[in-house]
């Protein structure tokens, strides 16, 4: 009987670990409440950075290969942890794609280089930031959820606005670590106070102003943040 035993233990199938992305997914989508869904990765044998040939879309120029929800499309962004499991236990190196506005985050972004600085500026300027996520092209600073109409009269009410600045809002969407994309690794450059807890984040008037004024205070003239 014990040999019995002993030979189902042995041959007792292994259970499937789960993939970096799917943990952070998880996490997103249960401890966070944030709607998340699979990009659409990268094809079988990219080459990381190659513009537009790795993306497993069916697009051959994609300016963001990988980096873009696909199949599914953005309104299937959800925060049901069986939706999620089924997503990465299916496609486990799939980017984790966040759908931001309404009352999950929103972010700004900036360049890579302009954005590393903009944050030394903003530290100089006792600024208390949220989260921040970095890719080699582009980083990101995570804001409370806006609407489009409340950015509409930010923006209306700036003089001038670094011009690559970009806006993650209300229909929008942004890449979250771990994935791995036609730019490379996505990682935080600056991590969330607690893994597994909602993390605090700053209204988005207050880090548009410090941008804007860490631009016009530049030597420069702005340069730098319109890198």
């Amino acid at each position: 009987m014990r040999e019995i035993l002993g030979r189902r233990r042995r041959h007792r199938p292994r259970r499937k670990e789960s993939s970096a992305q799917l943990d952070a997914a998880l996490i997103c989508a249960t401890a966070r409440k944030w709607p998340v869904l699979p990009g659409a990765g990268l094809a079988a044998g990219a080459v990381r950075g190659e513009r537009g040939r790795g993306c497993a879309c069916p697009d051959p120029e994609c300016a963001v290969p990988g980096a873009h929800p696909f199949d599914p499309g953005l309104l299937a962004a959800t925060t049901d942890a069986r939706m999620v499991r089924w997503w990465w236990t299916n496609r486990p190196t799939a980017p984790v794609l966040l759908a931001t506005g309404g009352q999950a985050p929103c972010a700004l972004s900036l360049p890579a280089v302009a954005g590393a600085r903009a944050l030394t500026a903003l530290d100089s300027m006792g600024l208390r930031l949220g989260p921040v996520v970095a890719t080699p092209t582009r980083w990101s600073l995570l804001v409370a959820p806006y609407s489009l109409e409340r950015l509409g009269e930010l923006l209306h009410a700036k003089d001038r606005v670094p011009s690559s600045l970009r806006f993650h809002g209300e229909g929008g969407y942004l890449v979250l670590p771990p994935s791995e994309v036609g730019a490379g690794h996505v990682r935080w450059e600056r991590a969330p106070e607690a893994a597994r807890s909602v993390p605090w984040l700053p209204d988005v008037e207050s880090v548009l102003d410090a941008l804007v004024e860490a631009s016009n205070g530049a030597p420069d003239g702005g340069s730098r943040l319109a890198y």
